[in-house]
C-alpha cells in the first residue's frame, strides 16, 4: 500500500490545529496531529518542505522504518518541531494500518488491557470558595479526578484560571501577553486551597495541581510536602525538567507523587527521571513525543521502574491526538489517568471522533483506525489565527518559567 499523497490542513475553529492527511493508493487515509501551540506555522512548513517529499511513494505499512528514517535519518535530530511532524505522520500511518484491518486501533497495540480510561478535568476559580464550587460542578458531571488552580491573591493572571469555564485556552494574542509570577505568595496560598477542597468534597475525590515549572527543586519541595495532608494524586510539573536530577532534590523530601513531561519529545528527555525513579507518572503526548510508535517505547521503560503515564491532553492537542492517546491508554499496561480537556463545539464539528466521555471515563469507540476525521469543507471556514503562549515575569521584571 504506497503513500500516494500528503497535505498539511490548518484550521482554528476557536483555536489553530495544525492535521496532516495522508493518502494511499488503495484509496486508504489517515489523519495525524500536528499542533504546536503557538508554533503551528512553523511544524506545517517543516511537514510541507521536508517531511512529506520523503514520504511519497513509501509503504504506509511500514510504520516503525519511516519512524527511523524521519527521527534516525535526519541530521538535525529531535526538537519540538522535529518531533511533532514524526508524530503525525506516526499516527496518520497507524490509522491507516487499522483501517486496513478493519480494526480499532487498540486491536493492533495488543488490545484493552481496561475497560475505560480514567481521566481528569480541569477546575479553577478566582478565589477559593470559586474553585470549590468548580471543583463541584466537574464531580456532578461525573468525574472521579479534577486538576485544580486558583488565582493567588495579588498576583495578576495566575496560571491556569481560565476567562470562562470549561475551555482553558492560553494562546490568545498575535504577541505573548505578559502575567506576574510571586513565588512566596504562591508557596503560603496553594496549601489552603487543598485544605478547603478536601473539607469540601472530602477524600474520595482525586486531586491534581499544576505548578507549570514555577518552582526551584527546594521550592518544589517545600510545597510537596505541605501538601501531603491533602493527599495529591499528583503535584505536575514542579520544577524545570530540563535538569532532570533536578527531580532528585524533591524526590529525598517529599512523597506527594510528582508527574512531568508534557513538553518532552523523546525518550532522552525522561530518562533518568524514569530509570532513578524520580517521578511517578510521565506525560508526554501522542503528538509532542513521537507518535504512538515513540510513546509505547516510553511506556515500556517506565513500567520496567513502576511509573505510571499520564498523558497530556488539553485544548491545544486536537481531538486526532485525543482519539489515538485513548487508544494507547487502553492498551498500555501501566497507564494511570488521562487530562481530558473538552473542546469546543465548532472543534468537535471539523472534528467528528468514536470516542466519548461517561462517568468520569473515556472510551475510544470501535470505528476502524483512531475513529477521528476531519471536514476539510468545515476547517477551510476557520482560517488561522497568529497566538502566541504567554510569558510570566517576576514581580521585579525579571522573565520566569512560564
Amino acid at each position: 500500500m504506497k503513500i500516494t499523497n500528503a497535505k498539511v490542513i490548518v484550521t482554528c475553529p476557536g483555536r489553530n490545529f495544525v492535521t496532516l492527511k495522508i493518502e494511499t493508493d488503495e484509496g486508504r487515509t489517515g489523519i495525524g496531529d500536528a499542533t504546536l501551540n503557538g508554533r503551528e506555522l512553523a511544524v506545517a512548513a517543516y511537514l510541507e518542505h521536508h517531511v512529506i517529499p520523503n514520504l511519497i511513494g513509501r509503504d504506509a505499512h511500514r510504520i516503525e522504518d519511516i519512524w527511523q528514517f524521519l527521527s534516525k535519518g535526519a541530521y538535525w535530530r529531535r526538537g519540538p518541531v522535529t518531533m511533532t511532524s514524526i508524530s503525525a505522520v506516526d499516527t496518520a500511518l497507524w490509522d491507516i494500518k487499522a483501517k486496513a484491518a478493519g480494526l480499532p486501533l487498540y486491536q493492533l497495540l495488543g488490545g484493552k488491557s481496561r475497560e475505560h480510561v480514567l481521566v481528569y478535568g480541569h477546575a479553577n476559580g478566582a478565589d477559593i470558595e470559586s474553585t470549590l464550587a468548580e471543583v463541584g460542578r466537574y464531580i456532578d458531571l461525573g468525574y472521579k479526578a479534577v486538576r485544580a488552580q486558583c488565582a493567588v491573591p495579588g498576583v495578576k493572571g495566575t496560571y491556569g484560571v481560565a476567562k470562562g469555564q470549561m475551555y482553558y485556552e492560553p494562546a490568545s494574542s498575535e504577541l505573548p501577553e505578559e502575567s506576574v509570577w510571586d513565588t512566596p505568595a504562591y508557596l503560603n496560598f496553594a496549601p489552603s486551597l487543598f485544605e478547603a477542597l478536601r473539607e469540601a468534597h472530602g477524600p474520595d475525590v482525586e486531586l491534581l495541581h499544576d505548578v507549570h515549572h514555577r518552582l526551584t527543586p527546594i521550592e518544589a519541595a517545600r510545597l510537596g510536602k505541605s501538601l501531603e495532608p491533602y493527599r495529591l494524586f499528583w503535584m505536575e510539573d514542579a520544577s524545570p525538567a530540563e535538569n532532570q536530577e533536578a527531580f532528585r532534590l524533591i524526590r529525598q523530601h517529599t512523597v506527594t507523587p510528582l508527574a512531568v513531561g508534557e513538553v518532552f519529545n523523546s525518550i532522552y528527555d525522561c530518562r533518568t527521571l524514569i530509570q532513578d525513579q524520580l517521578i511517578d507518572y510521565i506525560r508526554t503526548s501522542v503528538v509532542h513525543a513521537g507518535g504512538i510508535t515513540q510513546l509505547r517505547r516510553i511506556a515500556s521503560l517506565a513500567a520496567l521502574y513502576q511509573i505510571r503515564t499520564g498523558c497530556h491532553g488539553a485544548t491545544d492537542l486536537s481531538p486526532v491526538c485525543m482519539g489515538a492517546a485513548l487508544h494507547f491508554d487502553i492498551s498500555v499496561p501501566n497507564f494511570g489517568i488521562q487530562e481530558y480537556m473538552r473542546h469546543t463545539d465548532e472543534t468537535d464539528e471539523v472534528f467528528p471522533h468514536a470516542y466519548s466521555f461517561e462517568d468520569g471515563f473515556m472510551y475510544p469507540g470501535d470505528a476502524p483506525g483512531h475513529g477521528v476525521d476531519i471536514d476539510e469543507d468545515l476547517a477551510a471556514k476557520y482560517p488561522y489565527e497568529p497566538k502566541q503562549l504567554p510569558v510570566a515575569r517576576l514581580k521585579d521584571g525579571t522573565l520566569w518559567d512560564w
